[in-house]
């Protein structure tokens, strides 16, 4: 029996990576659980990070978590309908989640949607993009630390894992995060960032 080959367009993977993605799950939550707007909470971040200043930790998880499988579903979607197109999905859902058209493209920081296409595209880079960005969040406990070491330790996994196929795509990605991260590098300088479990000036 002869297993029919659907073709799918890149545009239409990147696109509907680029919709999954920018499902603001942080702000539906919160919403939904009477936390009120996320966007007048803390940072005004939709990300897991401001959801954890409502108080709501069980919030918070979920927002992690639905967060990163929304990356992953992205990808692992893309490459059941047409293998090869996991990578343009990946990096429509990335771009959907720091820049959704519904909140006039202000988004989050993309470390939990990007551990999602991580461990999609790549599972073994994905346990190092967890072993790092949970280590350094016990260690520091500065979520922007830990986001960002998490980033840039993407794509120097997939070179070193010999995936130099994704290599660019995750160093684009990496330096998305860093891009949004620019006030919390600004505060790191200060040392006025703050640490999880404190109130946000």
């Amino acid at each position: 029996m002869q297993t029919e080959i659907i073709w799918v367009p890149p545009t239409v993977a990147l696109l509907g990576g680029y919709l999954l993605g920018s499902i603001p799950f942080g702000l539906l939550l919160t919403r939904f659980a009477g936390a009120g707007d996320l966007r007048q909470v803390g940072s005004g971040n939709i990300g897991a990070t401001n959801v954890l200043r409502t108080g709501r930790r069980g919030l918070a998880a979920a927002t992690l978590l639905l967060d990163l499988i929304k990356g992953s579903v992205a990808v692992l979607l893309a490459e059941w309908l047409a293998p090869g197109l996991g990578v343009l999905a990946a990096a429509g859902a990335f771009v959907g989640h720091c820049y959704p058209i519904w909140l006039r493209f202000r988004g989050g920081k993309g470390v939990a949607t990007l551990m999602g296409v991580v461990l999609a595209l790549h599972w073994p880079a994905g346990l190092v993009y967890a072993a790092v960005w949970l280590a350094l969040l016990a260690l520091v406990r500065i979520s922007s630390v830990a986001g960002i070491a998490a980033a840039v330790s993407a794509p120097v996994a997939a070179a070193f894992m010999n995936r130099f196929d994704l290599v660019l795509l995750l160093l684009a990605l990496a330096l998305i995060v860093l891009w949004k991260h620019g006030e919390n590098i600004e505060r790191l300088l200060a040392g006025t960032e703050p640490r999880i479990g404190s109130k946000h000036k």
